[in-house]
């Protein structure tokens, strides 16, 4: 009998989302080469741990990754994303591809206030490849992950979630 061990991809997806809860902000600007590489190992890893992780994008809105066919209805508007995930008050990882300039002033404030919300809420927000001009605009309120750095790591699984 042979057992087929998982690929290490999913390893990275996993490592990466403990450095986004890691976080200092509750804003963290994820640059990725490989997106939709990036949003599978997302995805996965939401499904197995049973974690609310979403992922908002301009042509579908803001959609459940733990649940292939689950949309938060009345969150296609940004806007409209952006004051579901203030107003919630669980645990949840929001990541936000696709975004465009110029964003509305009420938007570009709504994400301010999400990178200060209050340490006893975990919630994040991830702004994935976002331009270098909002990035820029946020400054030191968003916390920067790059998923490339080249560090070869040691994994290894504890009680469930891998290590470095």
């Amino acid at each position: 009998m042979t057992i087929a061990m998982a690929p290490a991809a999913p390893q990275a997806g996993a490592e990466i989302f403990e450095r986004i809860l890691a976080a200092p902000s509750g804003l963290v600007v994820l640059e990725s080469k490989d997106v939709p590489t990036l949003m599978e190992q997302v995805r996965v890893l939401a499904r197995h741990s049973g974690q609310a992780v979403y992922l908002w994008q301009p042509d579908t809105g803001l959609a459940s990754l733990r649940e292939a066919h689950s949309r938060v209805p009345e969150c296609e508007r940004l806007g409209n994303a952006l004051r579901y995930m203030q107003q919630s008050m669980h645990f949840g990882v929001y990541f936000l591809c696709g975004l465009e300039l110029p964003l509305s002033a009420v938007d570009a404030a709504m994400l301010r206030q999400l990178a200060r919300a209050p340490k006893g809420h975990l919630r994040r927000v991830v702004l994935i490849d976002a331009p270098p001009a909002l990035t820029a605009h946020l400054g030191d309120l968003a916390a920067h992950v790059n998923c490339e750095d080249g560090k070869p790591r040691n994994l290894r699984l504890r009680d469930g979630r891998w290590l470095a």
